[in-house]
């Protein structure tokens, strides 16, 4: 899983650029000002940034400068600065890309994910588990050779799962990651059914998983076939 920080005083913006973001199962970090951007900067490895520049609390070229001064984690400067000067200063400080204001959000995220790509630090897309595939980026899934279809809310569900693998997922992180901030609006039940459609999908015998495991009282975990 990726860890994406996207600093952006514009709260609306900056919610709309974590949701297009969630549909690829990233790990969103957001800041709205240049204080929060260095504490989470500084408490977590991050695989890319979107950065805006002008802050209320300071200009998003001197984080940038300040964040390659350490590491080379891929950022992309999202602003309003569009002077030929602003962008030459942006790449001149290092930034990975320059996309200005107004922008489609659908650019931003192919651009991110090249970014990515490039960096080496991407999800893996095409898993091999047993007689499973699961290629994410082309949607298609098949067990024992056959194609299986699953719905796009089930591959959210599986790609959390299987980035997550070993790990208990509480029934409110995968309920979060499914519905993003529609998720305290959704029944509970919704999730139990996902759940029992997908392993109906790819486990040999539902009734005794050995891929999505259920850890009573906390959640799910991907065991990935191992029995527990």
């Amino acid at each position: 899983m990726s860890n994406l920080l996207i600093v952006e005083d514009d709260i609306s913006l900056n919610r709309g650029i974590a949701i297009v973001f969630k549909q690829d199962d990233m790990d969103i970090k957001q800041a709205y000002n240049l204080r929060t951007a260095k504490e989470i900067f500084h408490s977590c490895k991050l695989d890319l940034i979107i950065l805006d520049i002008n802050l209320p609390d300071g200009s998003g070229l001197d984080f940038c400068k300040a964040v390659r001064a350490s590491q080379d984690v891929p950022i992309i400067f999202l602003t309003a600065n569009d002077m030929e000067t602003d962008i030459v200063t942006g790449f001149e400080l290092g930034c990975d890309d320059y996309i200005t204001k107004p922008f489609s959000l659908m650019v931003l995220r192919a651009r991110a994910m090249a970014a990515l790509r490039r960096s080496g630090t991407g999800a893996e897309n095409r898993i091999v588990i047993g007689n499973l595939v699961f290629d994410f980026e082309k949607m298609e899934f098949s067990k024992a050779g056959l194609p299986v279809q699953i719905s796009r809310t089930e591959q959210k569900l599986l790609r959390k799962l299987v980035d997550n693998k070993g790990s208990i997922l509480t029934r409110e992180q995968l309920m979060e990651s499914l519905y993003t901030n529609e998720a305290e609006f959704v029944d509970e039940n919704a999730l139990t059914m996902t759940i029992k459609r997908l392993r109906g999908k790819i486990e040999d015998n539902p009734g005794k998983p050995v891929y999505i495991k259920t850890v009573y009282g906390l959640g799910y975990i991907w065991t990935g076939g191992v029995m527990a």
